[in-house]
């Protein structure tokens, strides 16, 4: 399975955008989908997380502005983000697989699609 991270783009700051996160095939066997993003000269900062039958966890840099929910029936996820800062700007990129915090090597990964607030 494949995944491809879409919705990127150039947004003023306080803007919104909706990532998205579509995969080829199934992801209905794996119940935990993660946003990571990655800034320039950072490590890569987990997101988000959604369990199957959960509740999401977010990281304290996005609680409140940013929802992240999936559509197994499409085979895809989805990263709202609201009220964006600058500091948002970065590489996002998705994961599907079976824990929340620790990525296995039965996760599927997509590419990135870069996001960057700027005004």
């Amino acid at each position: 399975v494949q995944l491809q991270a879409f919705g990127g783009g150039l947004v003023q700051p306080g803007g919104s955008l909706r990532l998205s996160c579509v995969a080829s095939g199934s992801i209905f066997s794996r119940p935990v989908m993660a946003w990571y993003r990655r800034s320039p000269g950072k490590q890569r900062e987990l997101v988000a997380t959604i369990t199957t039958g959960g509740s999401p966890d977010y990281a304290d840099s996005v609680k409140g502005r940013f929802t992240i929910s999936r559509d197994n029936a499409k085979n895809t996820g989805y990263l709202q983000m609201n009220s964006l800062k600058p500091e948002d700007t970065a590489v996002y990129s998705c994961r599907v697989g079976f824990d929340p915090r620790a990525p296995t090597l039965a996760d599927y990964w997509g590419q990135g699609t870069l996001v960057t607030v700027s005004s």
